[in-house]
């Protein structure tokens, strides 16, 4: 039986929680951990029971480990991930991938050169609800699609002020759009295919911040298809939804009006009848699921469940949307931009 691998997480804050039970439930032990906080990594020296360290250059010198997760602001994960992966440590890295194309492309290269996994964590790919509408869509069941609806939106759950350093360009690279938008791409790829054209507005209406709190973005896909998502800060209380619409039926899931649950609408019983089926998975864990399956990607050699290639596609998109934002045109992404250029909305 082979023993268990040996992680660290970097970044000990409110998402490197789901790690760590990830690696838990998957049975990998979790033996270091490095922030630059000294309260946080009190806190989770006796929450987790491992050795904590200032900065991940002092947790490298210590420490052996085969994975890390990369639970850091966003300016951090390419620097990051570089130093792991030239070191051959497989790297699970919270999205987005980067805040750059050549960074996403540097981490990607020195992935496959060193043949190590680099997964990005787009968790809502390991959403049940989500791997139910996937195997729906590529079996056919609700015919070509034609229109998608994703929306992330929350209102930091009532707090006056932005949480920690999201609210910082230099920090985050982004808003909203970023932040929330960024697995909304990732969904939208993942079940429409390939981009073709990008719009987006985006507006800071309730905090102040050096970044956007509310934006619309609207994609074209390469089967003509296309989606409206919707990503904001300023709505109180709590969504993330999905519809996808085709020929032939529909699939809608909502957490707004309590447990989600995804319908399913069609009519295979003939024109004038609509069918109705309902998914319901109750607490799933999305977040841990994905970290399992790193976990075997790395043990036994299973597809990465999203992929480097994948993290960089939502940036790109992300790109094209700030983009857009800022020169009021539609964005063609036939040819990737070259630069982060996420501005201060007007």
């Amino acid at each position: 039986m082979r023993a268990p691998i040996n992680v660290a997480i970097i970044g000990a804050g409110g998402i490197a929680q789901a790690h760590f039970e990830g690696y838990r439930q998957a049975g990998a032990n979790v033996v270091a951990f490095a922030d630059l906080s000294e309260v946080t990594r009190q806190l989770r020296r006796e929450q987790w029971q491992a050795r904590g360290y200032a900065t991940f250059e002092e947790l490298l010198d210590h420490e052996s480990v085969q994975a890390i997760s990369i639970c850091t602001p966003n300016a951090f994960h390419a620097p990051v991930a570089l130093m792991a992966l030239e070191r051959g440590i497989h790297v699970l890295c919270e999205k987005p991938l980067s805040l750059s194309l050549e960074d996403c492309d540097r981490m990607i290269e020195a992935a496959h050169r060193h043949g190590l996994v680099l997964q990005t964590g787009h968790h809502l790919r390991s959403n049940l609800f989500v791997e139910t509408a996937k195997r729906l869509i590529d079996e056919g069941r609700i015919g070509r699609l034609t229109f998608l609806r994703l929306r992330q939106a929350h209102d930091w759950g009532g707090a006056e002020e932005v949480r920690g350093a999201f609210g910082s360009l230099a920090a985050s690279g982004g808003g909203t759009l970023l932040d929330n938008g960024c697995h909304m791409m990732d969904l939208a790829r993942h079940f429409a295919g390939e981009v073709v054209s990008v719009a987006a507005r985006m507006k800071t209406l309730k905090f102040d911040v050096e970044v956007e709190d509310t934006s619309v973005v609207t994609l074209e896909f390469e089967n003509g298809a296309l989606a409206s998502i919707e990503n904001a800060w300023t709505a109180t209380g709590w969504e993330e939804s999905f519809s996808v619409y085709g020929t032939k039926g529909a699939l809608e899931c909502s957490n707004r009006l309590g447990e989600p649950k995804l319908r399913f609408l069609h009519r295979e019983s003939g024109p004038g009848h609509q069918d109705t089926t309902w998914y319901e998975f109750g607490h799933q864990g999305a977040h841990q699921r994905g970290v399992g399956r790193f976990v075997r990607s790395i043990t036994e050699g299973a597809p990465v469940v999203c992929s480097g290639e994948d993290g960089r596609e939502s940036v790109r998109l992300i790109l094209g949307a700030y983009e857009s934002a800022r020169t009021g045109r539609f964005i063609p992404l036939s040819t990737p931009s070259l630069s982060w250029q996420a501005t201060t909305p007007q």
